[in-house]
């Protein structure tokens, strides 16, 4: 290490940087060092009791899954979720941000609470208030269907239409968060830019295509991987509306990995299962950086 000053001020800055890399290492990096350690044993509620009846299983869990029709249901229903459920939701998100940040609109403070509300409302009381709004019998959306003559409809209970329920209940709790880094987004972009255009006689919609959206890519990728990163993590959701059901038609990854870890007691399955969906949004990450980097 330096001496002087310098050598001086570096160890000031490892003094403060200590305490904070030692709870990093302590809760972050040790946690997850164990982690990968149990997923290549088949440490199960027999080893909780005795740690030395975990025997080594090499990559015996990673090779299970691969045979395990299960698994792949729920890598299939975590994909449908988050290709259809996250775009929608980053559209949503700016259609919401482009009407509350319009000129014409007043009361724009309460129009950003009320559309944020849900986003910091409980999941289980949301979840209450969506089952009945999607209750067969009695529920409000297939009352409003019935008066355009269709008839009742089982949202949660038919598996062709359980996933679809559970994104739109998604896309309502979680776009007033999105909404508002649109809104900064929106607001930073220089108004020299449109006046420019609109003395070039671009209309509205060509305003948005050549400068709004250009303008909004920095945004677009921070709300793109940040809504991807939590939506391959659907857990709650289906959790508390469906239970994985009907006919695994709502089981997503970290639901699946919950039951081997905790319902069946297979910590060293599911410890396998947190890493292969830690590579799947590790790789989906990576490419949607690469593609924007491109596109810039």
């Amino acid at each position: 290490m330096k001496r002087g000053p310098e050598g001086a001020q570096a160890r000031a800055a490892w003094y403060f940087l200590a305490p904070a890399l030692v709870l990093i290492g302590l809760f972050f990096f040790l946690p997850v060092a164990a982690s990968l350690l149990l997923s290549v044993t088949d440490f199960d509620i027999y080893a909780l009791g005795n740690a030395s009846l975990a025997r080594f299983v090499g990559l015996g869990n990673y090779a299970n899954l691969i045979h395990n029709p299960t698994f792949w249901t729920a890598v299939k229903n975590t994909f449908y979720f988050a290709l259809v459920g996250g775009p929608l939701t980053v559209a949503v998100s700016l259609g919401a941000a482009l009407l509350v940040n319009a000129r014409a609109v007043r009361l724009r403070g309460v129009f950003r609470t009320v559309y944020f509300t849900p986003f910091v409302t409980t999941l289980v009381a949301i979840a209450v208030v969506w089952r009945y709004l999607y209750h067969p019998r009695y529920g409000l959306l297939n009352y409003l269907l019935a008066h355009v003559g269709i008839g009742p409809i089982d949202w949660l209970g038919d598996p062709r239409w359980a996933m679809p329920a559970i994104i739109v209940m998604a896309i309502w709790k979680n776009f007033g968060y999105n909404m508002l880094i649109f809104i900064a987004g929106l607001q930073s972009i220089p108004e020299e830019l449109y006046e420019a255009a609109r003395i070039d006689g671009a209309g509205a919609l060509r305003r948005f295509r050549h400068v709004t959206i250009p303008q909004l890519a920095p945004t677009f990728l921070f709300v793109g991987v940040v809504t991807m990163i939590g939506y391959f993590q659907l857990f709650a959701e289906p959790y508390v509306m469906t239970g994985g059901g009907p006919l695994r038609a709502t089981t997503s990854l970290v639901l699946f990995m919950y039951e081997e870890g905790f319902r069946w007691w297979r910590m060293g399955v599911a410890a396998a299962i947190a890493f292969v969906l830690f590579a799947i949004i590790l790789i989906w990450t990576l490419l949607q950086m690469r593609l924007q980097r491109e596109r810039a």
